[in-house]
């Protein structure tokens, strides 16, 4: 067992322990998404740390998005709920980049690919796959996409 899913299963033990509602509803539906992703497929596999934290990284942004629409749909208190589950879960991400610290990976990034003869709108994967990579789980695709979409027009 990897030693981020063991950290994950110890937390909901703890959490149960202390009957903890939210933390440990929260951990057990990470889990059995961890566990779906471990069997989906032709045959069953262990998820290396790297995809466990994917796996943690996409609950929490479907959070995110719950309660987005659980706001706008009028129910304030579904969207309390959705959205402190979404802090429990990034609680356990490594820390997100600044838009800063994104801008500048991604102006290394472009600098980069233009050195490579990419050039303007048409660079964008290119550059993608240099900045992947560097930003690793530490910044949504959405904010990646948008920012290089910007570096490479402006």
């Amino acid at each position: 067992m990897t030693t981020f899913k063991s950290r994950l299963q110890s937390d909901l033990t703890t959490a149960i322990k202390e009957r903890d509602e939210l933390r440990s509803a929260t951990l057990r539906m990470t889990l059995a998404a961890i566990t779906t992703e471990e069997v989906a497929g032709k045959t069953a596999r262990e998820l290396s740390d790297e995809e466990v934290q994917k796996v943690v990284a996409r609950e929490a942004k479907k959070r995110r998005e719950a309660a987005e629409a659980f706001q706008s749909g009028g129910r304030p208190e579904q969207a309390a709920r959705e959205l402190a589950e979404g802090e429990v879960l990034t609680s356990y991400l490594p820390k997100q980049l600044s838009d800063e610290e994104l801008a500048a990976l991604v102006a290394e990034a472009v600098a980069e690919a233009r050195a490579g003869g990419a050039e303007g709108p048409r660079a964008m994967g290119a550059v993608m796959k240099i900045v992947n990579p560097k930003v690793a789980g530490r910044a949504e695709g959405g904010r990646v996409a948008a920012a290089v979409k910007s570096a490479l027009a402006g």
